[in-house]
């Protein structure tokens, strides 16, 4: 059966990159549509797992080697991205030095959770929020989301 004629989601991958102590975050501020900072990622090719995927992106956009150290949680909302439907599985990673922006990224800086920068693209500021509760009172994010 071919998928002509069928509108699926479109499967995509960010990634948390924690530097440091866990208080400290990569983000990127993103050169195309939607302007904003964002979680470094995108969308996953054809033939590729989301673990390969969040990897990749994240050399791609930070010039960091990353370790993906857990699954966090998987978005699905179908408005969390204007341009079309994505469903997102979200890492949370490690990495060591400095982030310099590349690929699709103007920027890739440093960040506090106490100290994050506006606007933030696409559903992150959903997803840091969940982050940040997890990281103080070790909440997961409901399954709904």
């Amino acid at each position: 059966m071919s998928g002509t004629g069928y509108k699926n989601p479109v499967p995509t991958v960010d990634a948390i990159i924690e530097i440091g102590d866990q208080r400290r975050i990569v983000l990127i501020e993103r050169k195309n549509e939607p302007h904003g900072w964002a979680l470094p990622g995108g969308f996953v090719d054809y033939g590729e797992t989301v673990a390969a995927a969040a990897v990749r992106e994240a050399l791609e956009e930070t010039g960091l080697a990353v370790e993906l150290t857990e699954l966090f949680h998987v978005y699905s909302d179908p408005a969390r991205d204007a341009r079309l439907h994505t469903v997102s599985t979200v890492f949370l990673a490690r990495a060591q030095g400095e982030p310099k922006g590349a690929d699709d990224a103007a920027r890739a800086e440093l960040f506090g959770l106490d100290e994050l920068p506006s606007p933030l693209a696409f559903d992150h500021g959903t997803i840091l929020a969940d982050y940040r509760r997890y990281r103080d009172r070790g909440e997961r994010p409901p399954a709904e989301r």
